[in-house]
Parts: C-alpha cells; structure tokens; sequence
C-alpha cells in the first residue's frame, strides 16, 4: 500500500487516521494550528456515526464522554410546547472529548502540529510543507474544513456562498441547568421565525447551548465577549427564563461564532492522487446535524476502497460515486431546514426534527 499523506487534524482527519492505522496502512498527518486548537465545541451524532465510531473507538470510552438524548421537545420562544419527537440513539458530546479520543490511537510520532501544507504549483499532485519541502507521499487525503485552501487551489472556479443564518455556540458547566434539561434535547423557536435558542446535555453538568440567527435581520459582528454576551440578553430578555439564565451564566471566553458557508455547487471529491474528505469534500450546513457522521462514513469507505481495489484511482472513483448521492440528500434537506428556519412557526412541516436523514 502506498504512503498516505493526510492533510488536517480534526474529525475527519484523525477518523481516516484511526481506520488507517487499523488496517496497517502507512500515514503521516499535518495540522496547521496547534494541538490545543482543536477544542472547538460538540454535535450531535445520530446512529450511523455511533456505528462507524465504534470501529475506531472502545465504545465504554466513547459513552463516558457525551449523553444519548431521549426526546427532541420543540418551544416557543415563551416556553408553549409547539411539537416533541423521540430520538432514537442520538449521541451529544464536545468536539474537545472526541478529539482526544481519536487522538489517543495514533502514535505522537505520526501527527506534526502546526505545519501549514499547500499544493505544488510546478509538480502535479505533489504537496509542499511551509519550508519549501515536498513530503513523501504517494496519496494525499485532505480534511483540511469546509474553506479548503488546497480544494480551492485544484478547483478555483468554485463558488462558496454565505447562507442566511449565523449561529453563535458555546459550551456551560452548571449542574443546576444541566438538571433541569435532563437529557433532552430542547430548542426554543421565536414565532416569527429566524432566531432559535437550542441546549444539548453533554454531560450530568454540563450543556452546549447555540442560538442560530437570520443574518438579515440580526447582524452580529465580530465583537468582545462582554458586548456580544450583552447583545444575546437583549436580544433574548423576553424569552422563556431558562434562556436568559443560561446567556447570563456562561463564560463568553471560548464562545465561537459561526458565519456558516456553502458550496454552490460540489466539485469533484478528488483531482489526481489528491482526495477529499469531510467538510473539505462537501460543507454541510449546521441543520443537517450530519458532519461528524458524514466525516466519519467518508473516512471508513475510503479506507475499505483503498483496501480492496488495485490502486487508489479505482479507489477514489468508487468512494465519490457512493458518497456524492447521499451527500446531494443532506445539501437538499439542510436547504430545506434552513428555509424552515426562516419561516414564522405557525409554517412549520410536521418534520421538525433538526436532523437530515437520507
């Protein structure tokens, strides 16, 4: 088996990292920031995911670090219930716990940390290291997120598009609201529509919580925490209480926010001995609820191709032509989530769970 380049540190990369290194496949991977970086904040995972992360991962260890979610209860911004759904093996937990576990399989020796790596200009297929240095690799798989410096320098003709919502997430310890959300997953909707406010349990003290908004009707800018954690209260003063208590109590340190991006149209999922993976395959949209999962099917189907065919061309054309279709469904359903989203409550569908499924 050739030597494998991968390109990113986060879910997809050490995912594809962990299914390698299972398979004896040799790999070295390059991450562009520091290791303590990489926190971030959590996601939900539905079944699938769990299936797939429990071939990489002790499964006793994986359950130690989130909540499996019982129900998806749907309120008003005043606290009504508008609509609740069964969840069935959705799994919460931080993007902090599940890099550390993915982390933890591959020996230290096989990531270097805060290496940027761009595409050779003169040599075909060939990968650069900040030093003007090629690195030895036959393959390059890329996870390098959803703005790939590298998937734009193979395909500068793409168009990314902002969509019309940003979302500001951030993680609180506190067992008091932790207790009162039990494991559930609950989402307060303005009846207007465009402004949500939703919180996941992640643990028996702490919760995620994230509020998404119309971004043109609400500008957020890059600001100081102490002005944004102001704005929020203003903005959700009126609401149910859980919601102004939470805004009131978090620590805005590690707070993100998030200007959300898309692909107008996908590219091709590889060009040459270079392929993609994950958000730098295919951005989707936070309403899927499908990155990780998504990440994850990527990285295991590439792996059994690599396996199983003769060389990597063959390999990368069976793993676009099974993973373009499913991906097209979550595109389509996360546009229809979003347009949802902007709608006044009284239009919702009956399908309100924040979830794509193919």
């Amino acid at each position: 088996m050739n030597k494998i380049a991968v390109v990113g540190a986060g879910i997809s990369g050490l995912s594809m990292a962990n299914y390698l290194e299972k398979h004896k496949i040799d790999y070295h991977i390059y991450e562009r920031r520091k290791k303590e970086d990489l926190a971030g904040h959590g996601f939900l995972i539905p079944e699938e995911g769990i299936e797939y992360l429990k071939q990489i991962i002790d499964r006793s260890q994986l359950f130690e670090h989130g909540c499996f979610l019982k129900k998806y209860i749907q309120y008003s911004h005043t606290g009504n219930k508008l609509a609740e759904k069964d969840l069935h093996n959705v799994f919460a937990t931080s993007r902090h716990s599940l890099i550390n576990l993915l982390t933890q399989n591959i020996p230290h020796e096989k990531i270097t940390y805060e290496e940027t790596v761009t595409p050779c200009n003169t040599e075909k297929g060939k990968l650069k290291k900040s030093d003007g240095s090629y690195i030895d690799a036959d393959i390059a798989i890329i996870s390098d997120g959803s703005k790939s410096r590298i998937r734009k320098s193979l395909f500068q003709d793409e168009k990314m598009r902002q969509v019309q919502e940003n979302e500001i997430v951030n993680i609180i310890k506190n067992k008091e609201i932790a207790d009162s959300v039990e494991n559930d997953f609950i989402k307060f909707h303005h009846e207007e529509g465009g402004l949500t406010f939703g919180i996941l349990k992640l643990s028996e003290d702490t919760i995620l919580w994230y509020s998404q908004f119309d971004n043109q009707k609400y500008r957020i800018n890059e600001c100081s925490a102490e002005n944004l954690k102001n704005y929020m209260l203003e903005i959700f003063d009126n609401w149910h209480p859980l919601v102004p208590a939470i805004i009131r109590k978090s620590d805005y340190k590690n707070v993100h926010l998030w200007c959300v991006y898309e692909l107008e149209e996908l590219n091709p999922f590889y060009k040459d001995n270079i392929v993609f993976i994950g958000d730098a395959a295919h951005p989707l949209i936070p309403f899927t609820s499908q990155g990780v999962t998504s990440a994850l099917k990527d990285s295991f189907l590439l792996t059994k191709y690599l396996v199983e065919e003769e060389n990597y061309a063959k390999a990368f054309s069976r793993y676009e032509s099974e993973r373009k279709p499913e991906i097209e469904i979550h595109i389509n359903n996360g546009r229809a989530l979003l347009n949802q989203f902007l709608l006044p409550v009284s239009q919702y569908s009956e399908n309100i769970l924040p979830i794509s499924y193919k």
